[in-house]
């Protein structure tokens, strides 16, 4: 038998297991029972179910958290990577530290920290309240990560650019933000991408310290259908907020993937 052959008897085994697979779960499992916990009538009703407190509450204040995390946690990761890159020890150092310390703690410790530990041995109150706390959590995690990235963003544009602008007479400062990081920013679009859909889904994390009624995001909204409402006592509620963080981060990771496809094919 060919090589070609035996490789495509072969996939077209390994498919037929897959697809036999499949059939037995969905021969043994009780779908009654699944209907019932993860899809129950009452909960994903359109008249008095979940999805009014899950799409109006949820999901507009996970879109406007992780824009307001993202937005900050941007802002100081720049600062971070231009520290990373000063010529003075002190600044690399300092950031360097901050950079390694955040992103070797889960983000579910710094939001507790942040929510509960920080404003009882400070007596310090943060803006927002709890979700304000969580939200300064979010921006210190994100902005470690997203430093990193701009800091090789910044190094993968050829030192020839910073030259020829250094030749035509332009200041150090204004060859950063005038040449190098405009350029820098369109090399890392698709990973920041990346860290806001990442961002999207640690929202979920400030459920841990409590907000207020109009204050909850998805997946608070979602626990608190568990014990309460037309679905209490099944996961509905979970199933019907993750199809929503799916129809919010999927086409996220499309347009990443696009942004990929495109730098590839303009490097070629």
């Amino acid at each position: 038998m060919k090589r070609t052959t035996r490789a495509r008897a072969w996939r077209w085994g390994l498919n037929a297991a897959v697809v036999a697979v499949i059939a037995l779960i969905a021969l043994a499992a009780n779908w009654e029972n699944i209907h019932e916990n993860f899809w129950n009538s009452g909960g994903v009703a359109l008249d008095g179910g979940n999805w009014g407190d899950l799409i109006t509450i949820g999901a507009v204040n996970t879109v406007q958290y992780t824009a307001i995390a993202f937005a900050g946690g941007l802002a100081f990761a720049l600062v971070l990577a231009l520290m990373r890159l000063s010529p003075i020890a002190t600044m690399r150092w300092l950031a360097t530290g901050y950079v390694e310390f955040f992103r070797g703690l889960p983000a579910l410790i710094v939001i507790i920290f942040m929510g509960l530990g920080v404003p009882i041995a400070f007596n310090w109150q943060p803006p927002g309240g709890l979700v304000g706390a969580g939200l300064i959590a979010l921006i210190m995690v994100g902005s470690a990560y997203m430093a990193e990235t701009l800091r090789a963003g910044i190094q993968a544009v050829p030192k020839g650019q910073m030259e020829a602008a250094r030749s035509l007479g332009m200041k150090p400062t204004a060859t950063m933000f005038k040449v190098i990081l405009p350029q820098a920013f369109r090399i890392v679009i698709p990973p920041l991408t990346n860290e806001f859909v990442l961002l999207i889904k640690d929202t979920a994390l400030l459920s841990v310290i409590g907000a207020s009624f109009d204050e909850r995001e998805l997946t608070t909204v979602a626990r608190d259908f568990l014990a309460s409402g037309p679905s209490a006592g099944t996961a509905t509620a979970l199933v019907q907020a993750a199809l929503i963080y799916l129809v919010i981060t999927i086409p996220l990771t499309q347009l990443v993937a696009w942004q990929e496809r495109r730098q590839r094919k303009a490097t070629r």
